[in-house]
């Protein structure tokens, strides 16, 4: 039985018309995701493009054929913005217009009035590159990314292989080249064109839900106001890295950090100026130490560095490299930033303990206020104490400023 282009062109549009009430309804509307965004008006392209093919063969064809192309085109620029966005980086408008605008001029030029193929090599070399760069946007994604990923990446990954067939098949043989027409031909492209964009479409909205899902998960560890980890967030991870530490037998550090007189810049300067001390001591705390460091906002004014590695000496050095810098986000006109008072406790072979680790910083940082403030101080283990036994509680405490 031969395949009728018009009915599939209508049965393209069907499906078009409810992909897009799907994705638009429930993935869309329920996520908001930037994603999910694209995926909408990618599909809303593919309908207004397939519907334009249908005025081939009437006087409007000279218009609709090049239309249509470039609305495909456009269609398939979006799914290439949307697998860009799933690594929050997204293209320039004028990025995604080069596509299209390059179709449609090829389009126009090439007697779109009685060649339904107007632009034919332009139109599908520029399909395969845009739809191409969403697979490759795709596979670029961590390997745990998402469930989907890997089949959304092949499903786009095959559409593209079609279109670079049709190009090449194009290109040497013109439309009715005996491999085009065989292998190539509008028919059958058509149908799996339609196949992979019901897969594609779905892998899509599971792709979205996912990314919602991972969205929330990492809000609820923020502090919405720093940005940095809050208290929660901050446990959960720092228990995984105690016991990756633990696992290897290396060293670290953690820190303590109390903003000094922090009620009194409130009282004097108001609210919003506390806010913007906090964000400032964020800010110097999270470009000053690596970013396999943990900084996390751990009540109020106090915050925790969880620093793998490090030695004592190396974090002495961190904490007054974040006062140095937060001393210099310091604006001509407002009020000066607020010292740092930092307890320091160590990470020791054999005790990999969290809640006893932040506790001996927590009386090094007791010490450190108590002792005059804007100062490091370090717990230290008493000589002879075992990691973890009951001797080794009252930790000393030592100066080091």
């Amino acid at each position: 039985m031969e395949l009728d282009i018009g009915t599939l062109r209508v049965v393209f549009g069907a499906v078009s018309i409810t992909l897009f009430i799907l994705f638009y309804s429930v993935s869309f509307r329920q996520t908001g995701s930037v994603f999910s965004a694209w995926w909408c008006a990618a599909v809303a392209f593919f309908l207004m493009g397939s519907s334009g093919y249908l005025l081939d063969g009437t006087v409007h064809q000279i218009w609709a054929n090049p239309t249509a192309n470039t609305l495909l085109v456009a269609g398939t620029s979006c799914v290439w913005a949307g697998a860009r966005s799933l690594r929050h980086v997204s293209p320039a408008w004028s990025q995604l217009a080069v596509a299209p605008v390059l179709t449609l001029l090829a389009s126009v030029v090439d007697d779109p009035a009685t060649n339904t193929w107007s632009g034919g090599p332009v139109f599908l070399g520029m399909m395969c590159l845009t739809v191409a760069l969403a697979s490759w946007e795709l596979w670029r994604l961590p390997r745990n990314y998402s469930r989907v990923q890997t089949p959304l990446a092949v499903a786009t990954g095959c559409l593209a292989l079609l279109y670079l067939g049709r190009c090449l098949a194009f290109v040497g043989g013109g439309k009715d080249g005996h491999v085009f027409t065989t292998y190539f031909g509008s028919e059958i492209t058509a149908l799996l064109t339609l196949l992979l964009l019901v897969v594609v479409a779905f892998s899509a909205a599971a792709l979205s839900a996912e990314q919602i899902a991972s969205d929330l998960r990492t809000r609820a560890s923020r502090d919405v106001l720093t940005g940095l980890l809050n208290r929660g967030g901050f446990q959960d991870l720092a228990e995984v890295r105690m016991a990756q530490l633990g696992r290897t037998s290396c060293p670290g550090t953690l820190v303590l950090a109390d903003l000094d007189h922090f009620k009194a810049v409130n009282d004097t300067y108001g609210h919003a100026a506390g806010d913007a001390v906090l964000k400032a001591f964020a800010t110097a705390a999270h470009e000053t130490v690596r970013s396999t460091d943990l900084v996390a906002r751990y009540g109020g004014e106090e915050f925790v560095i969880l620093l793998p590695g490090a030695s004592l000496a190396r974090t002495e050095e961190i904490t007054r490299a974040i006062s140095s810098a937060l001393r210099g986000q310091a604006s001509l006109g407002e009020p000066a930033m607020p010292t740092v008072s930092y307890g320091i406790a160590a990470v020791d072979t054999g005790d990999y303990d969290l809640d006893a680790v932040i506790a001996a910083a927590d009386q090094a940082l007791y010490a450190a206020k108590s002792g005059g403030r804007d100062r490091t101080v370090r717990a230290i283990r008493p000589a002879g104490a075992e990691p973890g036994s009951a001797a080794e509680a009252p930790r000393s405490i030592q100066n080091v400023e």
